[in-house]
């Protein structure tokens, strides 16, 4: 079984998508529905930056996303192959989940771009820039993270916000509270703690006015369902029901990401390829977080989707 994932926030550079662009139809295609949904030249500041814009939370999301899409687009439209012939579940890092709900017909592309645009606004509105933190604890497993985070709390919001794999969790909540946890790393036999260059604490109680504005923007476009399972965020389990992903995608704003064992959910069931669309941020993760032998594919380029095409 196969399973199609999509990379999250961090895996935008400046460049992303240009050579695919300028090789294919289908991806152009893509880039310029986003650029009219969102009323901005998304795909100009992607393949030209400059970098401090396109890593505003609010452009890298649908930039993100509209560069995963294109890759799949080119697959399907050019290569022949489908996501409902080709996959079995579809999962993806947090605003990945919505790459790959898109993927899986739940929302046309139009919509998720303006979905992501909306939640990227709505999580950097939600917190004052400066009061929260994330950072990564490297070498710490979720139980010694959550212990750490405790700790380190004294009253303030600190929590384990993305349980990545074995060997790394992310912590987010007040920023006083995230960086007394990073102090304390050693204390707790954790190899390295090390704050992240994020605009805003994702994934914690702290976004609960972004979940507001995510309950409300998903009321008025709610999904449609799936072709295949989504391996929730917030669950680590599969769901079908248009209702359901819904409620999933409002929680997954302040909840957990549960990548790990969304990875250990997807190799139970019987998952044993994971093919990850534009980007090589996920792969390495499933590597370290399945218990057996999976495979792994990153599919960026058209050599890639090449590669990809001949092994389906």
């Amino acid at each position: 079984m196969r399973a199609f994932i999509f990379p999250g926030q961090g895996s935008q550079t400046v460049g992303m998508g240009k050579a695919l662009a300028d090789a294919s139809p289908a991806a152009r295609e893509v880039f310029e529905e986003v650029d009219e949904a969102l009323g901005q030249k998304l795909f100009k500041l992607m393949s030209e930056g400059p970098e401090d814009e396109l890593t505003l939370t609010e452009n890298a999301q649908p930039a993100i996303m509209a560069n995963a899409i294109a890759t799949l687009r080119v697959l399907e439209k050019e290569g022949g192959a489908t996501l409902a012939a080709n996959a079995d579940y579809v999962a993806g890092h947090s605003l990945g989940e919505y790459s790959a709900l898109c993927a899986a017909g739940a929302f046309d592309l139009a919509t998720t771009a303006r979905l992501l645009k909306t939640r990227g606004q709505a999580m950097q509105r939600a917190v004052p820039v400066g009061v929260g933190a994330m950072a990564a604890l490297l070498g710490a497993d979720i139980e010694t993270a959550q212990k750490l985070a405790d700790a380190a709390a004294e009253g303030e919001v600190c929590t384990v916000a993305n349980d990545n794999d074995p060997s790394q969790v992310v912590i987010s909540g007040h920023r006083g509270a995230v960086e007394r946890a990073v102090a304390l790393v050693k204390d707790y036999g954790i190899k390295r703690g090390v704050l992240l260059p994020v605009s805003a604490p994702f994934h914690c109680p702290l976004m609960q006015a972004a979940a507001d504005a995510m309950a409300e923007a998903l009321g008025a476009n709610p999904p449609a369902a799936p072709l295949v399972p989504v391996i929730a965020n917030v669950t680590a389990s599969p769901a079908s029901d248009a209702d359901t992903i819904r409620d999933l995608l409002v929680a997954q704003v302040t909840g957990r990401v549960r990548w790990r064992e969304s990875v250990g959910a997807m190799e139970a069931i019987g998952v044993g390829q994971f093919v990850e669309l534009g980007g090589k941020i996920l792969s390495p993760m499933v590597k370290r977080s399945a218990s057996g032998e999976v495979g792994t594919v990153s599919v960026i380029s058209m050599d890639d989707i090449e590669a990809l095409l001949k092994a389906l």
